[in-house]
């Protein structure tokens, strides 16, 4: 946690706090750095502790301690290994990563909630299950080619295996996941009671052989595509993420954003927008995100005059959208790249302007709010020399640069990704304040390993979830059900059912975890509805993000209120309404994909400017009509036409583009005139 925490971005909140501008608060609060520190520290170890799995691990101490930082070194080098160099099957690679992932979780997460949390040695179930669970992927290590080779054929024992397997692999993710696997029991069973639903909702009933022969046994279940996705491309981002953590890159990019926007009105939401969407894109946690930067930037827009649910908001919004934001997407991009079969660099640049137009709604609601209630920057003072910010810290962005050109080089991410990592100990030795030491290096592979723990198990759990789809056909008759439902070709009606689907099956979930599980069940249906697969992927992985803060399950903005202070439901209420472009902009490029970049090999070069450019503007006028500020306060009339005017101009179309234009025009002229009277 302290990693991610800047000293100097602190020491100049505290000043800019105590002072100089509009801030309201009493320096007798603010007793020292210190103390405000170890508060904010402890309030988000809290929130982590009830929202977060990573954060309710167990502590070992004595020889066991050692012992667990050897094994999860252990692990690191494996994978590092394996998914570059080293030759190894598919299956094998995935059966030993669930190998690891069973040994961490039941050695790190306790059995129920109120369990001591400092150990000696394991609790002997624990052990058990340990044993359970590396015997029984072992026999599929050992055994798989020969049943693989017979067509599939199982015997008894071999069917007991599995179901040993599936049930050590849902005791992990009810201590690692909980509500997934909750959900992941409900898609078990439907394979059986959806023998007694009517129509396109049922079928014809599965033996409990053949469930668990596709479970576990087969390429569709547990050792399926959501582990495959762990055992590469989750783990080695994490991993890098955990490296430039540790290599001083989290306070490079506070003092950076500060440099950037700290003096412009309402300075400090606008830090923590520019800082969480640069970290969250890296670690690909909402939630982590929030509560680790939200410690830092919450306090400050709450001091800065913006009400405490605004500032929640804006921290939950930020953080989520890192998940969808290039050039790293959280990793997401890496597994979608891999589902379609494309280079990364389409599905990359595919993402800029939906991502760029979220963005830029939530950097323009905090600045119309600022303008409205009157509030301030940060003074210059408060502000760290840009040059002297890139001159001593700049060097630590080299790992980036070096993942990103190697990706558009042609090297595969998984090879960009372990590069990247040593590039980052590199990079940290050319200044001596920022050198990652052997002790650095330690803790940054332990910490990047436990991360990777809870994902990897939701990911395991998901196997579960996409084996029952594959074999009940559920995506392609949830597809058929939609269609028959709507009963025309309206692919806007079929796309509100998706988004609706969509962020059900996300809420909870971590983004990767919750892409792979829409993926399996919502793509289809747009596909078959005659969306092009690239784009329909993008709108369910929008969809799937924005989960993290949409009510009832809005876990960024919840652990965002609980830092705020402030009401979880309004905080929830005022996410969605800050990330409102986030819901809307998928609709505008389901059938006409001229915002997503490449896409569309017949859009000339003009057009897709043209597109982009009102697209922006559209964007600031739908902010504009929901804050109710532009040049100045908008009356009714003003907002009404504002937040009609914007679909206008979002959707791809001259005469629209123009009337949305010219009301835009239109009102921002009277309000000048307005301003320049009174």
């Amino acid at each position: 946690m302290n990693g991610i925490t800047s000293v100097g971005v602190l020491k100049r909140g505290l000043c800019f706090m105590q002072g100089k501008e509009k801030a309201a608060v009493n320096p007798e609060n603010v007793k020292d750095e210190a103390q405000l520190q170890k508060e904010l520290d402890k309030k988000a170890q809290e929130l982590l502790e009830e929202k977060e799995a990573d954060s309710r691990m167990r502590t070992y101490i004595g020889p066991m301690s050692k012992i667990l930082v050897v094994l999860l070194c252990v692990w690191t080098v494996f994978q590092l290994y394996f998914t570059t160099l080293g030759a190894i099957s598919a299956i094998n690679l995935r059966a030993f990563h669930c190998i690891f992932l069973l040994l961490f979780t039941f050695l790190l997460f306790p059995t129920y909630k109120k369990e001591k949390r400092v150990w000696k040695l394991p609790p002997v179930w624990d052990i058990l299950l340990i044993l359970l669970g590396t015997g029984s992927f072992g026999y599929l290590i050992t055994n798989f080619t020969r049943i693989a080779e017979t067509g599939g054929r199982v015997d008894s024992f071999e069917v007991g295996i599995a179901a040993v397997a599936l049930l050590v692999v849902f005791e992990a993710a009810r201590r690692a996941s909980g509500n997934l696997a909750l959900l992941a029991l409900i898609f078990l069973g439907y394979n059986w009671f959806g023998a007694f639903l009517p129509g396109l909702l049922g079928h014809n009933g599965f033996t409990l052989k053949r469930v668990l022969i596709t479970q576990f046994w087969g390429t569709q279940g547990v050792l399926g595509t959501g582990i495959g996705v762990s055992a590469t491309y989750i783990f080695l981002f994490v991993v890098f993420g955990a490296f430039l953590k540790h290599s001083g890159f989290s306070k490079f990019i506070n003092d950076f954003s500060l440099t950037l926007v700290g003096q412009t009105p309402g300075g400090p939401a606008k830090v923590a927008v520019v800082a969480s969407a640069l970290m969250g894109m890296i670690n690909g946690s909402a939630i982590a995100n929030v509560a680790t930067t939200g410690t830092i930037t919450i306090p400050l827009m709450k001091r800065t005059g913006y009400r405490k649910e605004f500032a929640g908001a804006v921290e939950a919004v930020a953080s989520t959208g890192g998940q969808f934001c290039p050039p790293i997407m959280g990793a997401v991009g890496f597994v979608m790249a891999e589902f379609l079969n494309l280079s990364y660099t389409k599905v990359m640049l595919a993402a800029i302007v939906p991502a760029f137009l979220y963005y830029l709604g939530l950097l323009m609601s905090v600045h119309f709010e600022a303008k409205r209630l009157g509030l301030s920057g940060l003074s210059k003072e408060n502000i760290p020399d840009a040059m002297k910010v890139i001159r001593e810290q700049g060097h630590l962005v080299i790992p980036l640069v070096v993942l990103i050109a190697l990706m558009f080089a042609g090297y595969t991410p998984l090879y960009a990704a372990v590069i990247a990592i040593f590039a980052t100990i590199g990079a940290s030795w050319i200044r001596k304040e920022t050198r990652m030491t052997w002790n650095k290096i330690i803790e940054a592979t332990v910490e990047g390993a436990k991360g990777a723990i809870s994902v990897g198990v939701c990911c395991v759990i998901i196997g579960v979830i996409i084996g029952t789809v594959t074999l009940t056909s559920m995506g392609l008759n949830m597809g058929y059900l939609i269609l028959n439902v709507i009963n025309n070709d309206n692919i806007y009606v079929t796309g509100l059912l998706v988004m609706i689907m969509s962020t059900i099956l996300g809420m909870g979930v971590p983004g990767v975890a919750a892409y792979v599980i829409v993926q399996a069940v919502a793509v289809p249906v747009l596909i078959k509805a005659g969306v092009l697969p690239l784009t329909s992927h993008l709108f369910c992985l929008i969809y799937a993000c924005l989960s993290n803060i949409t009510p009832p399950v809005a876990m960024s903005a919840y652990v965002a209120s609980g830092i705020a202070g402030s009401d979880q439901t309004k905080t929830g209420l005022w996410a969605v309404r800050l990330g409102l472009i986030g819901f809307i902009i998928p609709f505008f490029f389901l059938d006409n994909p001229v915002l997503l970049i490449g896409v569309d090999p017949n859009a000339a070069l003009a057009t897709t400017l043209w597109t982009v450019f009102t697209a922006c503007v559209g964007t600031v006028a739908l902010v504009a009509g929901l804050e109710g500020w532009l040049v100045q306060k908008c009356n009714m009339v003003e907002r009404l036409v504002l937040i009609a005017a914007a679909p206008a101009m979002l959707y791809p179309g001259t005469f629209t583009d123009f009337i949305g234009l010219a009301c835009l025009v239109v009102i921002g002229a009277l309000q000048f005139i307005r301003r320049k009277k009174s």
